[in-house]
């Protein structure tokens, strides 16, 4: 049976973090084991205390939890398997899905043109600007590795022209400043691309999308829905057929893939993600996406 790990509520290990909370009664409810692993500690170093309540040979597992960046989820993985658990994702499929430009190779047939670079203390605005020179004037987003700052559209997010040097420094400098400590390795820049908004969102007014979150475990799509929840309301059929082509190249057993429509009726990929440490588009889900789950590790299991 595989067994899915949660994180701990912060500073006690013993109970289960309340954001995930639902998730575990999913999982339990599907007939899957459960344990917690101390995000907290995991975050710190303290990989053998983080894994400490985790049991023993128990053969394969999946992480549901926070994110992690590859190094932490290296060591998270090392440490269990040197309790006899088995993350189904390895490090190398973390980090294919996790950050965007190791994703990029297997998407980039269908998501926006994207260039991104390292960045390590103060940013060389020459350089970015020369990186840029190859969209023109093109419109811009800007994020790291892993995250954007989307709530912040006009200010740290959306660059109205490549070739605005005086744009793309403020809006960059304002996004590194939100970033802070947070910052996924560097920065991305990928070119803008008009999408079939269906909304706004109530808090920060940035404009929402027609898009799609999907999961996709062992190769096989066990969740899709619309990426804002009950935030948004539109009637468009998933292209299925091109997504389990393009999901069948993906170097992982567990993933999310994000899909928006776009203004001229097209889609594109947004990007790919860990589905472990991705957010469910609603709670109410868990219950389906634990029984999908549930259903194909006993599948494997017979196999």
């Amino acid at each position: 049976m595989t067994l899915i790990l949660f994180p701990s509520e912060p500073f006690n290990p013993r109970r289960v973090d309340p954001d995930f909370e639902h998730e575990r009664a999913a999982a339990r409810a599907a007939g899957l084991a459960t344990a917690l692993v101390d995000h907290t500690r995991v975050l710190q170093g303290a990989v053998g205390e983080a894994v400490a309540h985790a049991p023993e040979e128990v053969g394969e597992a999946l992480y549901r939890g926070w994110m992690l960046t590859p190094v932490q989820y290296q060591a998270m993985f090392d440490a269990l398997a040197a309790r006899g658990v088995q993350l189904v994702t390895n490090p190398e499929s973390y980090r294919a899905c996790h950050y965007l430009p190791d994703s990029y190779p297997f998407i980039k047939d269908r998501t926006p043109r994207s260039v991104w670079l390292r960045v390590q203390g103060v940013p060389d605005f020459d350089e970015i600007l020369k990186t840029l020179g190859q969209f023109g004037h093109s419109a811009l987003v800007v994020k790291d590795y892993v995250k954007s700052q989307k709530h912040y559209w006009n200010d740290a997010c959306f660059i109205p022209a490549a070739d605005d040097a005086a744009t793309v420094r403020r809006v960059v400098e304002r996004f590194l400043e939100l970033q802070g400590e947070d910052l996924n390795e560097g920065l991305v820049f990928r070119e803008f691309v008009p999408l079939k908004i269906v909304g706004s969102h109530p808090k920060s007014g940035m404009p929402l999308a027609a898009e799609f979150r999907t999961f996709w475990f062992r190769s096989e799509l066990i969740l899709a829905h619309r990426y804002w929840g009950d935030l948004t309301t539109f009637n468009t059929d998933l292209p299925l057929s091109a997504l389990q082509t393009l999901a069948s190249g993906i170097p992982s057993p567990f993933f999310t893939m994000d899909i928006a429509f776009r203004e001229d009726g097209d889609w594109i990929v947004v990007e790919l993600g860990d589905g472990q440490v991705a957010a469910l588009p609603a709670p109410d889900l868990a219950s389906e996406f634990f029984r999908r789950v549930a259903a194909l590790c006993s599948v494997d299991a017979l196999a």
